[in-house]
């Protein structure tokens, strides 16, 4: 089976065929470390973790680079306003976002370059395109000509015949009717404060759009495979990557362009005006797991747009909670007397993950095909129906599937106090002190610990 991606800069569903075979080169947009990541953010991280994980189940040896953007025109203004080091502003900004990311296991990537310790590969960079006649100076400030990339607007298919020959755009950010000549690299002033190096270029710092280029080539090659992140970056960030990083090698700079929709929330764009732009602590604080937030991010196609409710993550529960009891559940079983139709299931089961998958990372028909696996050796299961044999071919393909995945809530040993406070209930049952029992069982669900009493005994695990 091959796997195919959408092209966003093609527009068509198109083979997979990397550059080096068994190599994946991907480069994901990263965050701008001047707050904490939304859940807007998260899904978009979240697809490219899936992305990732079926890469390497697939058999490819995957290089990830995550850009940290730790200088940008919202860094200086919020760094100002509270009068500290852009160092020191960014450092636990970044803290937390590697923490929110263990939090939702989202796989590490093989790199992490900060903007920041990467001025001379930019300034390099600026250097050629000026030689090239892509770029040129006024007043110490440096502008790509986009005039000079007869490519420019293809990826977001903008018309450009209404673009104003040397019109510039000085912001890191501009809205999308502002085609225009944008900043390489901006000469220092006073407003900018301690955000400078002191180059070839002058004294000043990097424009937003420049990091990506420069990092991407110095640590995946001129050309690579893959380049994904949100719509939101289609225009004016990744066409800007495409002129610079082509302007300055004349080779293509990606092969497949991989955008992730918006998220929206309760049916509303996300946004701090409406009270509904949630950092992924809001949503923890209010008593759910990274693993149900996961979930939810993850189980809507990356091209539709996802619609974030509570209520989804009530769904999310549920269905990990199912995902979860299976496999513990089934582990347990010591297995029946085969009646051969489990073979079936199993291959079928692992043909029809595959194929969702390849499909453009059609995760919603892989669930599909996971939750029907389920249900089917559940079946088997309940009749006896299932050997001993069966039983470990099916746990085998259910723990491949959570390689990609990672649903599967981790064991934790019980503390002490909860080790005992289960036997105390064990006593007071024994002793049909059932009121005792049932507020034990209350107070332990509290503490996120579900008990579950079967003829083998109790059996407990964490709440989802």
């Amino acid at each position: 089976m091959a796997l195919r991606f959408k092209n966003s800069l093609s527009r068509r569903v198109e083979e997979f065929v990397p550059i080096e075979p068994g190599v994946a080169k991907m480069y994901t947009c990263g965050p701008t470390v001047y707050n904490f990541a939304h859940i807007g953010n998260f899904r978009a991280y979240i697809f490219e973790d899936l992305l990732r994980r079926y890469l390497s189940y697939k058999g490819y040896r995957v290089t990830q680079v995550m850009n940290l953007t730790d200088i940008d025109d919202k860094i200086i203004r919020d760094s100002k306003a509270r009068g500290i080091p852009i160092k020191q502003f960014t450092a636990p900004v970044i803290k937390a976002f590697f923490e929110d990311i263990d939090a939702l296991r989202i796989e590490r990537a093989e790199h992490y370059p900060p903007a920041t310790e990467h001025i001379p590969e930019m300034v390099a960079l600026v250097k050629v395109l000026l030689e090239r006649g892509h770029a040129y100076q006024i007043d110490g400030d440096y502008y790509y000509r986009i005039a000079s990339f007869p490519k420019y607007g293809q990826l977001a298919n903008l018309d450009m015949q209404g673009l104003k020959a040397g019109a510039r755009v000085d912001a890191d950010e501009y809205e999308k009717e502002s085609v225009s000549d944008f900043a390489l690299w901006k000469a220092w002033d006073e407003n900018d404060g301690d955000a400078f190096w002191e180059t070839e270029l002058g004294k000043g710092r990097p424009g937003w759009h420049l990091e990506c280029s420069a990092m991407s080539t110095k640590y995946l090659g001129k050309r690579f495979d893959i380049h994904t992140g949100g719509v939101d970056n289609m225009f004016p960030h990744h066409e800007n990557e495409i002129a610079q990083s082509e302007g300055a090698t004349g080779e293509t700079f990606v092969n497949y362009w991989l955008h992730c929709e918006h998220l929206m929330v309760d049916g509303r764009k996300m946004s701090k005006s409406l009270g509904n732009q949630y950092t992924l602590r809001d949503v923890l604080d209010k008593g759910y797991s990274g693993l149900a937030v996961r979930y939810l991010l993850m189980a809507t196609h990356y091209r539709q747009q996802l619609n974030f409710t509570f209520e989804g993550l009530e769904s999310a529960r549920a269905a990990l909670e199912r995902y979860n009891d299976f496999i513990s559940n089934l582990e347990s079983y010591p297995g029946g007397k085969s009646d051969g139709s489990a073979g079936g299931v199993i291959s079928g089961a692992a043909a029809g993950f595959e194929e969702t998958l390849d499909d453009d990372l059609n995760i919603s028909g892989a669930l599909g095909v996971v939750f029907d696996f389920i249900r089917d050796i559940n079946r088997l299961k309940a009749e006896d129906k299932l050997s001993a044999g069966e039983r470990d071919e099916a746990l085998k393909l259910i723990r491949r599937f959570d390689s990609v995945l990672d649903f599967r809530t981790k064991a934790v040993s019980l503390e002490a106090e909860i080790e005992d406070l289960i036997r105390q209930r064990t006593e007071a049952r024994k002793s049909r002190n059932f009121a005792q029992a049932d507020k034990i069982r209350d107070d332990l669900l509290a503490r996120g610990i579900i008990l579950e009493d079967t003829p083998q005994g109790v059996k407990w695990k964490r709440k989802v």
